[in-house]
């Protein structure tokens, strides 16, 4: 459940950095957050953490932590990514 837990963790930091990004001026490059954000760009960064929330506890519920283990690798990537797009944005 300590992934999971890690999981959630790292949604909010996403949420958190991609929206500080947007604010400085950087874009979104995944297509579908970027086609979600046409309801806006807190509302689409918002409902794609819900999507991905949603399918971790699909996950969570047929047993597949591992997979929630490994994607959390990649969302702790993207979080390092965006805190980087902030710190170069910032100079």
């Amino acid at each position: 459940m300590v992934y999971a837990q890690i999981f959630i963790y790292l949604q909010l930091l996403d949420l958190l950095t991609t929206l500080v990004g947007l604010k400085l001026g950087a874009a979104e490059i995944s297509p579908f957050v970027r086609w979600l954000m046409q309801l806006g760009p807190i509302a689409g960064v918002v409902v794609s953490k819900g999507f991905a929330l949603v399918i971790a506890g699909v996950c969570v519920w047929v047993n597949k932590l591992n997979v929630v283990r490994w994607i959390s690798y990649w969302y702790a990537g993207l979080v390092i990514w965006n805190l980087s797009v902030i710190l170069s944005a910032r100079h």
